[in-house]
Order: C-alpha cells, then structure tokens, then sequence
C-alpha cells in the first residue's frame, strides 16, 4: 500500500496549489473526492459479485450432495420394499395353504372391533369426571322440581 504522510500531503498541496491555482483546487478537489467515491463504490461492488458467485457455487455443490443423499434414501427404501413385498409374499402363500392358520384368525369367540370414538357428538368436557366426584363438584344440573324433592325436609313418622 502506499505510505502517506502529513508531510507528504502537505508538499503534494502546496504543488497542487501552485499548478492549478487558488481558485480551482476546491472544485478540483470535490471532484477527485467523488471519483475516489466511485472507484471505492465500484471495487465494493465487485467484491460482493464475487462473493455471491463463491457462495452461489458452494450452494449449488451443496444441493448436488443433498439430492444425491435423497437419491439413495429412495432406493434403499424402494429395495426394502421389494424385500418387504416378498416376504409378505411368502407368508400369505403359507397361510393361504394353512387354513388351521387362518381359521384360528377368523373364529367367532373373538370380540368384533369397535371405534372408541362411538358417542363423537357427545361434548365431553375439559376436567375429568373423576376429579369432579372427587371434589364433590356438581356433574349433572338439576330442574327445580327435582331440586326441591332432593332438599325438601323429610317428614319423621
């Protein structure tokens, strides 16, 4: 880099004084200043384009290795899926031959599935029943008919 001084710059401002004269080396100083602006703005420029070209490469190597890592999951998979479909294969054809087998599946002493979501339109609320019979918390409301015969005082005989 160039080594620049205070003395240096004095002697090249004196020069510059002398050459170019009073009067014009404002102007010609704003326009050097806007120059140096451009080149630096110019250089900066530059060095972000290559940047993003270096970074660009290195994301399109990175997507290389990724897709070729997802190429091999998918034939790995597709390999033990073959694998999978023969021996399910095999073992439908042995129970196929076994009817002992599959009549044991099939016989009516076991229970018939049932979804255990049966009553989905019934709301069920949010705190369990359990800790409401606990806590002694009302679960069912009452009429006032049935209000009234439940503390209504009974008649000792």
């Amino acid at each position: 880099m160039i080594d620049i001084g205070i003395t240096k710059l004095a002697i090249i401002g004196s020069i510059a004084l002398v050459v170019i004269g009073p009067e014009k080396l404002p102007g010609l100083a704003k326009t050097i200043g806007t120059l140096l602006g451009r080149a630096r703005r110019y250089v900066a420029d530059v060095k972000d384009e290559v940047k993003r070209s270096m970074e660009f490469d290195e994301l399109k190597k990175m997507k290389d290795t990724v897709e070729n890592a997802a190429r091999d999951v998918e034939s790995s998979i597709q390999t033990s899926a073959s694998d999978f479909e023969k021996t399910w294969a095999e073992t439908t054809a042995i129970a196929s031959d076994s009817p002992s087998v599959y009549s044991e599946l099939t016989t009516p002493g076991f229970p018939q599935y049932r979804h255990p979501k049966k009553k989905w339109r019934l709301k069920l609320g949010a705190t369990p029943s359990w800790y409401k019979a606990r806590a002694g918390t009302r679960t069912k409301a009452l009429s006032g008919a049935a209000r009234v015969a439940r503390f209504r005082p009974h008649k000792v005989n």
